[in-house]
């Protein structure tokens, strides 16, 4: 099963897909399980499909050997004109995230390396901040600090932040991914509770309950961040390259 570590080396892809209806979901889903399931590509490490909970989407998290690899993929006709199409039928909103994995903290009870898996009943929550590009290593740094009192947070199981390199829509219908704002303008923060009740009870709790050190970090978090989309997941299928093809 795919594994998130800073120190792998990967290029991760965070495919992000938004849509308006439930039964689109499931189409997603559909559709992106049987790109994985078939999966071949040269330097392809592995794939997480994620299906969102508190709002209408999907999200893959790509796992590639490096970006020659990616972009090699994304030149093959097949991608240019049967997978993109498939996906702008569907979706209503796009992105293609490529990134890498700055930081990663678990619990001290479950181990060294974050796993993302079926198997496992992980309520997830994935983060898109944008940020300005001088301010993005900052806003790592921020993000990284809460690590220090998160582990005493009830139903906190682990987060991953990741650095931002480039993001880029499915483009006008010609084949072609189009470039989406700056290089480095944004991070993303991939964090993994016991419960959507632990995680809510997290998320709205008062100011004035929140210790100081939870209070000064989010007030520098909020100080760096542009604009933020967050939704939550359950990881619904995963391979790596060592596993089988499917066919």
């Amino acid at each position: 099963m795919p594994f998130i570590n800073p120190e792998n080396g990967y290029l991760t892809v965070i495919n992000l897909f938004k849509t308006d209806q439930s039964p689109r979901v499931d189409r997603l889903v559909t559709e992106m399980k049987s790109l994985v399931n078939t999966a071949a590509f040269p330097g392809w490490i592995s794939s997480t499909v994620h299906k969102g909970q508190d709002k209408y989407g999907t999200l893959n998290f790509i796992q590639w050997r490096g970006k020659q690899d990616l972009e090699a993929r994304y030149d093959t006709s097949e991608f240019k004109h049967h997978t993109i199409p498939v996906f702008n039928q569907i979706a209503t909103f796009v992105r293609l995230m490529q990134t890498e994995v700055e930081l990663g903290q678990r619990h001290p009870s479950l181990g060294d390396v974050t796993e993302i898996s079926p198997d496992r009943d992980d309520y997830t929550v994935i983060e898109i901040l944008g940020v300005q590009p001088r301010e993005q290593t900052d806003l790592i740094s921020t993000i990284g600090s809460a690590h220090e009192w998160l582990v005493d947070v009830p139903g906190y199981r682990s987060q991953s932040v990741l650095r931002g390199i480039r993001s880029r829509n499915l483009g006008t219908g010609d084949g072609n991914l189009a470039t989406v704002g700056a290089d480095n303008d944004f991070v993303v923060v991939y964090s993994q509770w016991d419960s959507k009740e632990s995680y809510d009870t997290f998320r709205s709790l008062a100011e004035d309950k929140q210790t100081a050190a939870r209070r000064k970090n989010e007030d520098k978090r909020k100080s760096l961040i542009t604009v933020s989309d967050w939704n939550t997941y359950r990881v619904v299928h995963a391979r790596s390259a060592e596993e089988p093809v499917r066919v």
